[in-house]
């Protein structure tokens, strides 16, 4: 195999839960060596979050912990001790890249943030990632993605026009704010080869969500629009929306955005008379209409599994898509055919299925190297084979309990 991109970078990965995991996770796959800090009296609270192996909850059972912490060493310290303290400082030493997520203030609580770390390893690449960045009125605001995707502004345009705003799936920041992050770790440490010099990078995860609202934004600030929810609708499409199909909850979607794929859509259906009547003959005819050519839609689409819609479509040039639910995602042929999901054996949960990466480099290719570590599992090695300490040292920490 050919030499993995990040191979001889070194990580102390101080992140938890989601956002920070997720960018040390894309560091690790491909070829970093990544050392995540854990505490067994505060555990991350992903280890602790379903869905879990057989259905029997455990710190080391999490599919939502192991999917984001691949290819990672473990070791867990109990930060409240100086002794443990002291070891952090030594992995900070160490390493090349630092990488934190937790509300502005704790980091420097141990003595572990930029200002104190840059003065013992001055060329360190620093990384932080908090709901709203680390400086500013609202910065030591705690909060999750769920908070974040709100404040972007996401909560308020998802949702339908009848009805309260809802939430997207998920704390969405968490999911989008890593892509970012990966980039900017990235320019710094092509930065740090080309001038020996570090960087302190400050990623503010509502900031990155706000990125996907821009022609919103521009319209509010330029024609004073305040976007209304429209649930699956567009504005330059119809039909446009998720339909019935055969089966229980099972939908497919379609969107057509001009003459041609209308076309395609009547020849579909089976050419029928509705579908040339004057009403719907035109894209702003069909908007003034919409409700009754959903309606109608539906009552065709219900006869067919949504594969079967997807292929007729598809096959006469109109955007079409199933929609998947989780075992629908395991089973898609093109995720099969690609080797998107990835089964590791890990020590606990047996067998088990991680995400691939969205992006596959041919001559540097990532590779999901390991499974997720349980809870402490390379506190040794890290002390003896990274941090070279003596089994006098050790025998002093655990003396001091400050290894968990």
């Amino acid at each position: 195999m050919s030499r993995m991109p990040l191979e001889g970078l070194k990580v102390a990965d101080f992140c938890w839960v989601a956002a920070g995991p997720i960018v040390t996770r894309y560091l690790a796959d491909h070829g970093a060596t990544v050392v995540r800090v854990e505490s067994r009296a505060k555990v991350d609270p992903l280890r602790l979050d379903a869905p879990f192996t057989d259905g029997i909850a455990g710190e080391n059972r999490s599919g939502f912990f192991a999917n984001y912490n691949s290819s990672k060493y473990s070791i867990a310290l109990d930060l409240n001790k100086p002794e443990a303290i002291a070891v952090a400082l030594r992995l900070v030493q160490w390493a090349d890249v630092v990488a934190e997520n937790f509300t502005p203030g704790l980091m420097k609580r141990w003595g572990l943030d930029y200002e104190s770390v840059v003065k013992i390893k001055p060329d360190v690449i620093y990384l932080s990632t908090s709901m709203q960045g680390q400086n500013g009125p609202h910065a030591r605001h705690p909060g999750y993605g769920n908070n974040a995707v709100s404040l972007a502004g996401l909560t308020h345009i998802t949702g339908l026009p009848d009805r309260e705003a809802v939430m997207p799936y998920g704390a969405y920041t968490d999911f989008i704010s890593p892509r970012f992050a990966v980039l900017a770790l990235l320019a710094a440490i092509d930065y740090k080869r080309q001038t020996g010099q570090g960087q302190y990078i400050d990623v503010a995860q509502a900031e990155t969500a706000v990125q996907f609202i821009a022609p919103v934004l521009m319209d509010c600030a330029a024609n004073g629009a305040i976007f209304e929810r429209r649930g699956n609708r567009d504005p330059y499409a119809c039909p446009h929306g998720a339909y019935p199909c055969r089966g229980e909850d099972c939908w497919c979607v379609i969107a057509v955005f001009n003459d041609q794929q209308w076309s395609g859509l009547q020849e579909a259906m089976g050419d029928p008379d509705w579908a040339r009547d004057m009403e719907f003959g035109t894209l702003l005819k069909r908007k003034a209409n919409e409700d009754e050519l959903d309606a109608r839609i539906s009552r065709w689409t219900r006869n067919y599994a949504p594969e079967e819609i997807m292929e007729m479509l598809q096959g006469r040039g109109v955007p079409s898509g199933v929609v998947h639910d989780c075992q629908g995602l395991y089973n898609d042929p093109q995720l099969k055919y690609r080797s998107y999901f990835v089964a590791i054996e890990h020590p606990e949960m047996g067998r088990h299925h991680y995400e691939g990466h969205a992006f596959r480099m041919s001559r540097t290719p990532g590779q999901l190297r390991a499974p997720s570590p349980l809870l402490g599992q390379h506190s040794h090695l890290v002390l003896t084979d990274i941090l070279e300490m003596s089994d006098e040292e050790i025998a002093r920490l655990v003396e001091a309990e400050a290894l968990e």
